[in-house]
């Protein structure tokens, strides 16, 4: 595998409405992929069939995981198992990395 390298702020682009995403790398067993949120998108509960780690870079939220509610700021790090319910909602345009593994 070649290496990757990102910077992620240059990458983050608020959609005037909804979500943008962007894969950021692929390779056998994991995903990275940028979500930017404009202020007030929902992201209604749901699970994953992989483990899920997410990293807030930017903006404001809250995020409920299995029912407990966090608030989203820069720097948070959630780490949910495969088949965890969560759902989000952005306060502020909100720029999270959202990390899949098998």
């Amino acid at each position: 595998m070649n290496a990757v390298i990102k910077n992620l702020e240059e990458c983050i682009e608020f959609p005037k409405e909804g979500i943008l995403s962007k894969v950021i790398m692929k390779v056998k067993g994991i995903q990275c992929t940028l979500f930017c949120m404009s202020k007030g998108t929902e992201i209604s509960e749901h699970t994953s069939l992989k483990n899920a780690s997410l990293i807030v870079l930017k903006g404001k939220g809250l995020m409920s995981v299995a029912g407990e509610e966090t608030i989203l700021k820069p720097s948070v790090f959630i780490h949910m198992p495969a088949n965890t319910s969560h759902a989000l909602k952005a306060d502020d345009d909100l720029a999270f990395l959202l990390i899949l593994t098998e």
